[in-house]
């Protein structure tokens, strides 16, 4: 169904003009706003800028066509880097491709497997911290190009936000990041103004480069440096894309295929390996930019940034090495905060939250933001929010004691999930030394989930023989016998 929405309004905007326009001019600005965020990232994950831009060409074109989830931008991303860094400056550049390609096959296994239905697992608390943290993590990136810097760069830095924020006021048919990053670059160029640019980044040959070379042997021995770090690749690239997605759908009220995303990133990536030479994600700043400052809905947006980028890289690399740095660090600044979600931090809402919602959420952006890898603070924050559910439904059982008229037998009547963390509270409700010969055990309101809740139910059988009395468990339903009968007895 999110399929045939899709392509709807996909033809909706290539047959009205003033949309085609909109996401067309959106996908100039993303374009330009990837262009320093790829360069650094290059650098972390030690390989040459021009293969970080390449193969983000590569992603969001192959991704605007086979993604899951329209106006989302995909390129050579921060958390896929810092995961290949470090595998780069122990075994050197050449293990990159096959390692790149063997997480692609990862990911699109995960796709046809259905394991993108997981994310429906992830507390709205821990996707409320994630947004946050990403927040702070995008505004703080952008502080060293503006913070330190001389004068002109302040000026040219007020300048580029009273661009963004005052123009869409007076005029909305063209977005004001676009006319920022225009205005800009012709002042430092007309005036020669010394300010850092994107050529002080990194290279910024013309031309296309050719395929990436294989350079390592495929044997065993590569095969074990380039599983771990594949493996890495391909979880944190699909987490972070899908988080992306879901916080998009939430955004434009329209869904998303998180199957289609999974398998889709990966042929992405084995595309990006041979031509480009990089992984990567959904880059949610960008994607950002492009819903929220371009109002950008179809894949057309994408698709526009995608070549536009491509144009840069080749044709106008000249052009491009000279745009300031400090216009493209304000707006990504502009949309750092845009990212936040203030309405999860006022006062008024922390104090009708649930204290243990708060601090799952703290936990999420403080696991972000201290280790800058997004993959680690959300798993963090599900970690937590396991342990925080777990102690919550340990304490939910409940057994109520019923003596018979005649005295000779009691009945417990259980109420309540029976798992690892609840079992143990529920060995305590029995009343061993005070009651009669025969003790009835009601699970009928009581499913038994795992084998812990088995063994504290041979443990309550085992005290009673102490005092001689004979148990019966009745209730139990056809899943909880089958695996009563099958451990009772094993612990």
């Amino acid at each position: 169904m999110s399929q045939n929405i899709t392509t709807s309004y996909t033809l909706n905007v290539l047959r009205s003009p003033r949309l085609l326009t909109r996401e067309c001019l959106a996908g100039v600005v993303t374009a330009l706003a990837l262009i320093p965020e790829v360069i650094s990232f290059s650098v972390i994950a030690g390989v040459d800028p021009k293969v970080s831009l390449i193969a983000s060409v590569v992603l969001c074109l192959s991704l605007s066509l086979l993604g899951g989830r329209p106006a989302m931008v995909t390129a050579a991303a921060g958390s896929v880097a810092l995961v290949i860094g470090p595998m780069v400056h122990l075994h050197g550049i050449g293990y990159i491709l096959p390692a790149v390609v063997l997480a692609g096959v990862f990911q699109i296994a995960f796709g046809l497997l259905g394991l993108a239905r997981m994310m429906r697992y992830i507390p709205r608390s821990v996707m409320t911290g994630f947004v946050n943290a990403l927040g702070i993590l995008i505004f703080f990136a952008q502080v060293p190009h503006v913070w330190g810097q001389n004068p002109t760069v302040w000026m040219l830095f007020g300048l580029t936000l009273a661009i963004v924020l005052l123009l869409p006021y007076v005029l909305k048919s063209v977005p004001s990041p676009l006319v920022a990053i225009v205005v800009i670059t012709a002042l430092a160029m007309g005036f020669g103004l010394a300010v850092p640019n994107v050529g002080n980044e990194g290279p910024m040959t013309p031309g296309l480069p050719g395929f990436t070379e294989l350079l390592v042997p495929l044997n065993v021995d590569t095969l074990n440096i380039i599983w771990p770090c594949a493996l890495s690749i391909a979880l944190v690239g699909l987490m972070e894309s899908l988080l992306t997605a879901k916080l998009v759908d939430d955004i434009t009220d329209t869904p998303s295929s998180k199957r289609r995303e999974s398998w889709g990133l990966g042929v992405g990536n084995i595309l990006a390996g041979f031509y480009g030479g990089i992984a990567g994600c959904a880059m949610i700043g960008q994607t950002m930019v492009n819903v929220e400052l371009g109002k950008a809905r179809s894949r057309v947006s994408t698709i526009a940034a995608a070549l536009v980028l491509l144009l840069l890289v080749t044709a106008l690399s000249e052009l491009m090495a000279k745009i300031p740095m400090v216009v493209l660090a304000a707006i990504m600044m502009i949309v750092a905060l845009k990212t936040l979600d203030w309405h999860s931090l006022r006062p008024a809402t922390l104090k009708r939250l649930p204290m243990s919602e708060t601090l799952l959420m703290a936990v999420t952006v403080i696991a972000t933001v201290w280790t800058g890898n997004l993959a680690v603070g959300v798993g963090g924050g599900v970690v937590f929010a396991i342990i925080l559910f777990a102690r919550r439904v340990a304490h939910v059982i409940d057994a109520e004691r019923e003596l018979a008229p005649d005295s000779q037998s009691v009945r417990y009547t259980v109420r309540g999930p029976l798992f690892f963390a609840s079992s143990n509270d529920l060995f305590e409700h029995f009343h061993y030394a005070d009651d009669p010969q025969r003790v009835i055990i009601d699970l009928t309101h009581a499913p038994v989930w795992d084998a812990s809740s088995v063994a504290a139910l041979d443990a309550i059988e085992t005290r009673y023989q102490r005092y001689h009395c004979e148990v019966e468990i009745v209730g139990l339903d056809l899943r909880s016998r089958d695996l009563h009968q099958k451990l009772s007895g094993m612990f």
